[in-house]
């Protein structure tokens, strides 16, 4: 009895796997294959930032990121983020943006505790220079690239709050 059911059952396990398995192959040439966007951190040679010069990918690595650091600091407009009366702390902006094959940073975007502070650091962030692009195998490519953004808001000073009291 079990010899009945279990031999057609393994017959039409087997014949299904048998016409699952049709393969297609299609041949692709390399110059038809487009390279995708490199993360940052495995590039080949990094995008350089206008006035970094170097010997190799880490000491260009380490100019571009000082001077987008500097770029940051003298650009991001703590006025701005003051006016939101936040919470004295340590606030983080995570900032991700590509870096496309003519040198331009384009598709910003950017995560924070508050609205206004990612409306800032996109700002800030899309108004960096023209690089010189990232390559892949000798070939200009997008880079992906990711910024902490740190910033501390500090209490308001005595006098300050003295004000805001008189004119309540």
């Amino acid at each position: 009895m079990l010899k009945k059911i279990f031999l057609p059952l393994a017959l039409v396990i087997i014949s299904s796997t048998l016409f699952a398995q049709k393969e297609t192959v299609t041949e692709v040439s390399e110059s038809e294959m487009t390279t995708a966007d490199v993360p940052y951190a495995v590039i080949e040679n990094v995008p350089v930032y206008p006035g970094c010069v170097g010997n190799g990918n880490q000491e260009l690595k380490q100019c571009m990121s000082t001077k987008i650091s500097e770029f940051v600091s003298q650009n991001f407009d703590m006025k701005k983020i003051e006016a939101l009366n936040l919470p004295p702390k340590v606030y983080r902006t995570a900032v991700q943006f590509k870096i496309n094959k003519e040198g331009k940073v384009v598709d910003v975007r950017a995560r924070a505790p508050h609205p206004q502070i990612e409306n800032e650091a996109v700002r800030v962030v899309s108004n960096l220079p023209q690089m010189q692009p990232g390559k892949q195998r000798g070939e200009a490519v997008g880079v992906l690239y990711s910024l902490p953004i740190v910033f501390k808001v500090e209490p308001p000073a005595k006098d300050e709050k003295k004000r805001k009291k008189r004119k309540t």
